[in-house]
């Protein structure tokens, strides 16, 4: 598995899974179990590898 997520791409979705994640603990509404779909970009973000990229060839991260 080689790192395909970036600095600033990783920070975006970390902080965006994280944001989710809180939506669906804390949130009343009737929407809030949409919000566990924030530990997706949060693994990929902390992983630093999103399976997505790979048939696109996306790489945000710097080469080696």
């Amino acid at each position: 598995m080689q790192v395909n997520v970036g600095g600033i791409d990783r920070a975006v979705r970390i902080v965006a899974g994280l944001a989710l994640i809180l939506f669906a603990l804390f949130s009343g509404s009737a929407y809030a179990a949409w919000g566990w779909i924030g530990v997706v970009p949060l693994a990929t973000g902390l992983i630093g590898w999103c399976p997505l990229y790979l048939p696109f060839g996306i790489r945000t991260c710097r080469t080696r």
